[in-house]
């Protein structure tokens, strides 16, 4: 297999949008290929000004816990979630756009970061990357 990881980033929570840089960042980082395949909610994270809107996946006390996490995250030098993508992007991994969530929630093109998606796919395209990597990932 080759040293790739491949995650698919499903969840638009703040902090699974963390986990999923962070690891393919360490992945990229290590030598690994990665690739990240938006679909569903972590699509729309990926819509202009779409990145921080994500709510926190638990206690999110109408915004006050996601507000705790990030003052938390910033006291620990945490690098926020537009630095991590865009680190991700120009350190060679691949953001792929999934074309079917862009169907079914009405997403367009233009709605979407173009500056940082490499490929738009469907179930395809994360296949072919999925079965050539030594680790997969759902987040």
């Amino acid at each position: 297999m080759a040293e790739r990881t491949t995650i698919i980033v499903h969840s638009g929570d703040m902090d699974k949008l963390y986990s999923a840089l962070i690891i393919a960042n360490g992945s990229l980082a290590m030598g690994m290929e990665a690739s990240l395949f938006f679909t569903f909610w972590g699509l729309q994270r990926l819509t202009k000004k779409g990145l921080e809107k994500g709510p926190l996946s638990k206690m999110h006390l109408l915004g006050l816990g996601k507000w705790m996490v990030k003052r938390r995250m910033a006291k620990a030098r945490v690098a926020d979630l537009e630095r991590l993508l865009c680190d991700f992007h120009d350190l060679g991994g691949k953001i792929i756009a999934c074309e079917m969530t862009m169907e079914i929630m009405g997403i367009q093109r233009e709605d979407l970061r173009e500056d940082l998606i490499d490929e738009w796919g469907a179930v395809g395209t994360y296949i072919q990357d999925a079965r050539h990597s030594a680790v997969t990932l759902f987040i």
